[in-house]
């Protein structure tokens, strides 16, 4: 699944390419059904539109146009895109193509066609994307500070792991930077909230913070040399997710932990994470 710093790197991606580019055509593509839109509207609405610079919120990417709608994505699990020229072949999982005034082409293809694709104006949000008004606040808001999170974390209860994925509560922390988040704060993942202290709950807002601010380069640096990942997202360079069966924690020695539950792999040091 995309997270914040994937997230982040395409839209600096597309943000070299595309702010100022005319859509000229907008073509569905084998499996329209990725797109909750109509149609006409797809087809019809987008062409002649020009592109404003990309955002992500929560773990959506945004296209915003002059004409003021919104194409929002919302990748899930397997969403990818492409940057290509016409000629090359489509994928049997595209959902859309959108040609450019430069002769280029953004697509997207989603190979366990899960993720979805919306049109909408900014005072549309509420009404068509799902849970937008259910959302907690953007876990990188500027406005969520250090006090705002403690009062939130406060409230909740359950595996602290669980808590921060919650996008009812914060939005955008997937489950693989939740490890990486969780070993930063030395915090195990399946320690209850109620038992975590003012103290490491503040040092977990640092740690969200510091996580992203050193992932986020670095996938965005790959991306532009390497070019938008095809299959699994950038995940090499995380310290305890999804590591070799005998890793070590980089921090203190200790073998990395992986438990499976729910078709979910959660990885930590059992030594320097209590």
């Amino acid at each position: 699944m995309p997270e914040i710093p994937d997230l982040e790197a395409y839209a600096a991606y597309f943000n070299k390419r595309i702010p100022g580019r005319r859509i000229e055509a907008a073509e569905r593509g084998p499996v329209p059904w990725l797109i909750r839109a109509p149609a006409a509207d797809w087809e019809e609405r987008l062409p002649g539109h020009t592109f404003k610079p990309v955002y992500r919120h929560a773990k959506m990417l945004f296209f915003p146009l002059e004409s003021g709608d919104h194409i929002v994505v919302h990748a899930m699990l397997a969403g990818r895109y492409q940057y290509v020229e016409p000629k090359a072949r489509v994928r049997s999982k595209t959902g859309w193509m959108l040609t450019l005034d430069d002769g280029m082409q953004i697509r997207y293809f989603d190979e366990r066609r899960m993720g979805r694709t919306y049109i909408a104006r900014e005072d549309e949000f509420a009404e068509k994307l799902p849970r937008w008004t259910e959302m907690g606040p953007d876990v990188m808001d500027p406005a969520l500070t250090e006090d705002a999170f403690l009062a939130l974390m406060i409230k909740q209860r359950g595996m602290i792991k669980n808590v921060i994925t919650n996008e009812r509560i914060i939005a955008g922390i997937g489950n693989a930077y939740s490890d990486e988040v969780l070993w930063e704060a030395r915090i195990h993942p399946f320690r209850k909230r109620t038992d975590i202290p003012e103290e490491l709950l503040r040092r977990l807002y640092h740690a969200i913070r510091a996580v992203m601010a050193w992932a986020t380069p670095i996938v965005t640096e790959r991306m532009e040399a390497e070019g938008l990942p095809t299959g699994k997202s950038y995940r090499d360079h995380l310290r305890v997710h999804a590591r070799p069966e005998d890793a070590e924690c980089p921090r203190d020695g200790h073998r990395i932990s992986s438990i499976t539950s729910g078709g979910r792999e959660t990885n930590f040091c059992r030594g320097c994470q209590e």
